[in-house]
């Protein structure tokens, strides 16, 4: 048996009860000798009557998942039982409120009263089908961009991977031939880092704890090669610990603080990658103590950057957005504001 929705049986209703008052407001401006009482009790027993006989009665059909309506004829008898039944019992409630018999009116007023009956139920059924269908597909809309969205971000997740995997493979490739020992401990980190990060790297989003835990992985890793040139701070408040981003959102703005930042300047420098809370959105902070850059001149920094805008836009709209300021021979900083929930 299908499962009933009271809440939208209510809106239904009250829809119905409107547009009812509607009709007996507009059947009294052209019969104003007639009490607005009076048209105003038949137009509200009869659409609640036809409401009650259709939108209950469906439920005893099978019906189709665009509408929600019986299927086949079922589809077409159900109003045309519906209205009439409604008609008649509606018609005998108010009789019996006001204590008189519509049934002795002439033919006229009698064809009159159901030709109104029929457009007007009729109208009203209409638009309950269109409105359910309507509802249908934009739940079908709605679904499919959220599935095209994450397919969209595994795609960006897995081009960044290999950025990151070929940046430490060329580095290690240097340390090879200049200082073996050190590039030892490099590729032990690059084995942990790896192994830290595969199970992480299967969902779309992840805690900004976690994200915090693999920048770690990171930048441990890049001091094995940069030594001493490279210092770096994490600033994670506990009440932001659990608090979901996209995965390897963070990374590509480090490896730009370090490649375009701190490898270039002689006696390298310091990473900060802090989080905060301000309101209901989540900021996020990488800067760098390196060489900066010059406004008029700016790059943009290639992929990565350009990748943390495209999955901010992806995953969160007009929510969510990147600014960057930067100092010649002073650092460079980007933040990041998204909402703290998704």
């Amino acid at each position: 048996m299908m499962r009933i929705d009271w809440i939208d049986k209510l809106r239904h209703f009250l829809q119905t009860m409107a547009f009812s008052l509607t009709i007996s407001a507009v059947q009294y401006a052209f019969r104003p000798e007639r009490p607005y009482e009076v048209a105003m009790v038949y137009s509200m027993a009869i659409g609640f009557c036809i409401w009650a006989s259709i939108d209950f009665g469906r439920h005893l059909f099978p019906s189709t998942l665009e509408t929600g309506w019986p299927k086949g004829r079922a589809g077409v008898i159900l109003p045309i039982i519906g209205i009439a039944m409604g008609y008649m019992l509606g018609t005998l409630v108010s009789d019996s409120w006001f204590g008189w018999s519509s049934w002795n009116q002439g033919l006229p007023e009698l064809r009159l009263s159901l030709l109104i009956t029929l457009v007007a139920g009729g109208s009203i059924t209409y638009y309950f089908y269109i409105r359910n269908k309507a509802a249908y597909l934009q739940a079908r809309m709605t679904e499919a961009r959220q599935h095209a969205n994450e397919a969209r971000l595994k795609l960006l997740e897995t081009q960044l991977e290999p950025h990151m995997l070929f940046n430490t493979l060329a580095n290690l490739r240097v340390l090879i031939g200049i200082d073996p020992q050190r590039a030892q401990d490099m590729l032990d980190r690059m084995v942990a880092y790896l192994r830290a990060t595969l199970d992480a790297s299967r969902a779309s989003s992840h805690p900004l704890e976690r994200e915090f835990d693999r920048l770690r992985d990171y930048l441990e890793l890049m001091a094995v090669r940069m030594g001493p040139r490279m210092r770096y701070t994490l600033d994670l408040p506990a009440d932001l610990a659990a608090a979901p981003i996209p995965t390897l959102l963070l990374q590509p703005l480090v490896e730009n603080s370090i490649k375009h930042g701190l490898e270039p300047k002689v006696d390298g420098g310091a990473i900060t990658v802090r989080a905060s809370r301000d309101g209901a959105l989540l900021r996020l902070e990488v800067s760098d103590t390196g060489v900066g850059f010059d406004a008029a001149t700016a790059r943009s920094d290639g992929f990565g950057l350009a990748q943390v805008q495209e999955r901010l836009a992806t995953a969160y709209g007009e929510r969510a957005g990147l600014q960057r300021e930067s100092t010649p021979g002073q650092g460079t900083s980007v933040h990041l504001h998204l909402p703290l929930t998704p």
